[in-house]
């Protein structure tokens, strides 16, 4: 494989390749558009079947939903309310896949309970369909490692449930089923993907928004228009696929070959809230159903996080924000059941994100599809293949479909994809580094709980930390004022996974924004420090990135206070974007 890394000279070689497929005779096999969770495994996919391949991604990877999710993989318990038992077996399928084989370090068994409130129909009715949730993903251990991945489901009285979560009120539930799903840090999930793309061929870049895309004289997409929004630059670029992986921004990203029709993608907001772990008493999450939605409430590291609603997001698609009334709402539902309610005073933190609604019966115009419950893959016009809608846990199936859909029939059956068996990079050599991890902590003074925050994150990557930490003993130390952290992994998340700006690092290579008060603001000096040394900031800009995470610190914290979308959307845009995109009025004056 390729250097594992990405840095500013693999950006810089990734541009390189994009200027250079202008040329005659040197057009790209597949070009992806959209660095979220399914570009990121579309780009995986094309790579690793020897598809010349570049992601591009117009701000960070994972910036949008994909960082901004649940943070769960799970099979979808829901959808058995819809006797929609293949989609279901699917998700578990894949579940067990990412959970075994693909990414054990970074994707984690979970337990949930799901309370219960009458003795005798609800525990039949819910524990039978449980019970086939258990027997589905027993089924799909013959097709990924052989063993199950988690436990059994079991019945516990109100005494056992007393014991599993003291924190639940004693009038909440006259017992619970607890049954196991997975959870996963989204953003470094994407990140991971992204970086093993790279190490099997694939170009990666970020910050490069397309501003057009184009069609030979026959009317067939050819590539795209793209800015380079660190310096400006604008150039053309050849592809013989073009893939539209933008989520939320399916319509705006169709829009961009000057031609109506196509998949049609409404916004809907998630918010989630986290709450210091001490604050609730429990060993496991929560399933609440609510009259609007389902609410969880997720045991993870130092916090819970608790979420989510279901509000459709009519405003800016690219900040959008917890309202007050969000906020209030999630409290009351955990109010609900808690034995010692909670209020906002208990909110270390808070992100929405926004879910693409797929429409139905919304593809006019558009030529061919592929259908499945969750997503669907067409061609609005030859040569460019749009996917949208699915959810995080089916990445690897949506990647798949859409590069089989690119290349034709004919050539996806001569050249099948291959990432059920390809492990993202830190998952090989997990069990040795996970054996000699006690090794590293004597010798750096790390705990354990940093070793295990280390291996999740990491996995048998872990030796690369290290290595920065023997190198430079500071880099041993964790942040002063976010002491979850330790100061090499800010080295690492720019020496290794491609991160550009203050924000990057606050926001999604870790996930200071929302697991510390005020953004993490007190952790803001030395974290810049260590970036300006390593990304060669002089004094001006280093201030100019603590400016700007200052002011959209602020604006967040501001629209918390708000009452509607629309309110909030405007205080959230009036904090400027680090790196801004371009606007039609600008491309006009260029």
């Amino acid at each position: 494989m390729a250097d594992q890394s990405l840095t500013r000279e693999t950006r810089d070689s990734a541009i390189q390749r994009l200027m250079e497929s202008a040329e005659p005779g040197r057009e790209l096999d597949v070009l992806v558009i959209g660095g979220g969770i399914t570009g990121a495994g579309i780009a995986l996919d094309a790579a690793t079947r020897g598809l010349d391949t570049v992601v591009v991604e117009s701000q960070d990877w994972a910036a949008g939903s994909s960082s901004r999710a649940s943070k769960l993989i799970h099979g979808g318990l829901r959808y058995l309310q819809m006797l929609d038992f293949k989609l279901v077996h699917e998700a578990l399928t894949e579940r067990d896949l990412l959970l075994n084989n693909v990414a054990p370090h970074l994707v984690r068994p979970l337990p949930f309970l799901y309370p219960l409130r009458h003795h005798v129909w609800e525990r039949a009715f819910v524990g039978a369909g449980i019970a086939l949730y258990d027997f589905l993903a027993s089924v799909t251990v013959k097709s990924t490692s052989g063993k199950r991945s988690v436990p059994w489901h079991r019945h516990m009285s109100r005494k056992q449930l007393a014991a599993r979560f003291p924190g639940l009120a004693h009038d909440a539930a006259v017992g619970a089923i607890e049954y196991w799903d997975a959870n996963v840090d989204d953003a470094r999930y994407v990140v991971s993907v992204i970086r093993t793309a790279s190490a099997h061929g694939a170009g990666a870049a970020t910050r490069m928004q397309v501003v057009e895309i184009t069609k030979n004289d026959e009317g067939v997409v050819n590539g795209a228009v793209m800015v380079d929004l660190e310096t400006g630059k604008t150039f053309p670029v050849r592809a013989k696929a073009v893939i539209n992986s933008t989520g939320v921004w399916t319509g705006e990203t169709q829009a961009l070959a000057h031609e109506s029709g196509g998949l049609k993608v409404l916004a809907s907001k998630g918010i989630h809230i986290v709450v210091p772990r001490e604050r609730i008493k429990g060993e496991a999450g929560l399933i609440l159903q609510t009259s609007k939605s389902v609410l969880f409430v997720i045991p993870w590291s130092r916090y819970w996080v608790i979420g989510t609603t279901d509000t459709p997001w009519k405003e800016n698609l690219l900040n959008p924000a917890a309202t007050a009334d969000d906020i209030d709402y999630v409290i009351a539902e955990a109010n609900a059941v808690l034995a010692n309610p909670i209020d906002r005073t208990d909110v270390i933190g808070t992100w929405a994100g926004l879910r693409p609604l797929l429409q139905p019966g919304t593809m006019e115009g558009t030529n061919s599809a592929k259908v499945s419950r969750e997503h669907t893959v067409a061609s609005p016009i030859p040569g460019l293949t749009v996917i949208a809608g699915g959810k995080f846990t089916t990445y690897r199936v949506m990647a798949k479909d859409a590069v089989d859909f690119a290349i034709g029939k004919d050539a996806a059956k001569a050249n099948p994809s291959t990432t059920e068996t390809v492990a993202l990079l830190g998952a090989e050599g997990l069990e040795e580094a996970t054996a000699g991890a006690a090794a590293l902590g004597a010798k750096f003074g790390w705990s354990d709980q940093m070793i295990d925050h280390l291996l999740h994150r990491y996995g048998a990557k872990i030796s690369e930390i290290a290595a920065i930490a023997e190198a430079e003993p500071e880099m041993a130390k964790p942040l002063a004022q976010a002491s979850a952290y330790l100061r090499a992994e800010i080295a690492y998340a720019i020496t290794h996974e491609g991160a550009l700006h203050l924000e990057d690092l606050m926001v999604r290579r870790t996930r200071m924004n929302y697991e510390y008060l005020n953004e993490a603001m007190a952790a803001v000096p030395e974290v810049a420090e260590i970036a300006a040394k390593l990304l060669g900031w002089d004094e001006q800009t280093t201030a100019h990135e603590v400016a700007v995470y200052t002011q959209m610190a602020e604006a967040v914290a501001a629209a918390a206070l708000t009452r509607d979308d629309e309110s909030a959307s405007d205080v959230r845009e009036a904090a400027p974007q680090i790196v801004p995109l371009v606007t039609p009025a600008a491309l006009e004056t260029k």
